[in-house]
């Protein structure tokens, strides 16, 4: 009977598996080329984001910080618009002025008041319509895109349709009221008339434009709350009050502060609606802005400095709503 020995292969030395090159060890320039490559990559890491954004800034500079700066120096100087290398230096004067002025006061309140019938309907036309377009409804692409029309519209273009609107003797808006029994309304020379009329121009443009915001807010609410508020036998009134509107709070603000300061940068609805006046605001300057009156005292009186000074009170007055808002946030986001 035959008998087997089968006989182990050597192992090989180093205990590598057969026929694998052993690691070659990196030459010094290799060592070299390897730390300069990293060190590149680091720089770029640090570097390169300052790089992306570093347009913005230059542009910031440019268009943004330098005419402050600038603006800021000529409020203390009396300049004309006829002479702007001319300046003598007032100090406080041009302050003191516009805040003596009645019709700094004026344009203060019509923005005040033009502000408020604009915002307050705007936002709450907008939440309802954000509300209506987030249920699932045929064509909602087509809506949200008719949405953003109004804003996508010149100003020009839609304030003068508005002026023929809200014609005297021959606008469609009197035409309205009248087979209501309601008699020809003057809207440009009537204070709340003219107000009103100016407020529906910019509701018409930035409805829409909140809308859409506040659509975008709802849908990033789980659906597990509206559903938990279902099976406790909430209704959808219920629904929006308990739910959407809580969950809506810091987006709720966001659009009240953007309004806000948009109602106080407000110019080309008031200057287009009467352009017969120009910057005045009306005969009697019932729809004159805080806009509209820095515009007459610059570019209409030629009184640069004295416009740099509300150019800088306006400053002040949005840096006064940037703290109130940064406040109320706080609190939000500590009772939440």
């Amino acid at each position: 009977m035959a008998t087997r020995h089968d006989t182990a292969a050597s192992p090989v030395e180093g205990g590598a598996a057969p026929g694998r090159p052993a690691a070659k060890e990196p030459s010094p320039e290799e060592h070299r080329q390897r730390a300069k490559m990293s060190r590149r990559w680091q720089r770029d890491v640090r570097w390169s984001p300052y790089a992306f954004v570093s347009p913005f800034f230059l542009l910031f500079l440019a268009f943004g910080l330098f005419p402050l700066i600038y603006t800021g120096w000529a409020s203390l100087h009396q300049v004309e618009l006829t002479a702007p290398t001319d300046m003598s230096w007032v100090g406080m004067r041009n302050y003191t002025r516009i805040f003596d002025d009645d019709f700094f006061w004026n344009a203060a309140q019509n923005t005040l008041t033009i502000g408020i019938i604009s915002t307050v309907p705007q936002l709450l036309m907008a939440m309802g319509i954000a509300h209506i377009l987030n249920y699932r409804l045929r064509a909602s692409t087509f809506y949200r895109v008719a949405m953003l029309a109004p804003y996508a519209t010149s100003i020009a273009a839609a304030s003068l349709v508005f002026v023929l609107l809200f014609g005297r003797d021959y606008g469609m808006i009197n035409w309205a009221l009248g087979l209501v029994g309601v008699d020809n309304i003057d809207w440009q020379n009537e204070t709340w008339a003219s107000q009103v009329a100016v407020s529906t121009i910019v509701i018409w443009r930035w409805t829409g434009y909140n809308a859409l915001i506040y659509l975008a807010a709802m849908q990033a609410i789980p659906q597990d709350l509206y559903e938990s508020a279902a099976l406790d036998g909430a209704s959808r009134w219920r629904q929006f009050v308990h739910v959407t509107l809580p969950s809506l709070r810091p987006t709720i603000l966001f659009t009240v502060v953007v309004s806000t300061i948009g109602a106080s940068q407000l110019f080309g609805e008031p200057l287009l609606f009467d352009a017969n006046k120009g910057a005045s605001g009306g005969s009697q300057h019932q729809f004159q802005t805080l806009g509209l009156y820095l515009y007459e005292q610059g570019w209409v009186n030629q009184h640069l400095g004295r416009a740099s000074a509300i150019a800088w009170t306006m400053f002040l007055i949005l840096i006064v709503i940037g703290i109130v808002n940064y406040v109320i946030s706080r609190r939000l986001r500590a009772s939440s």
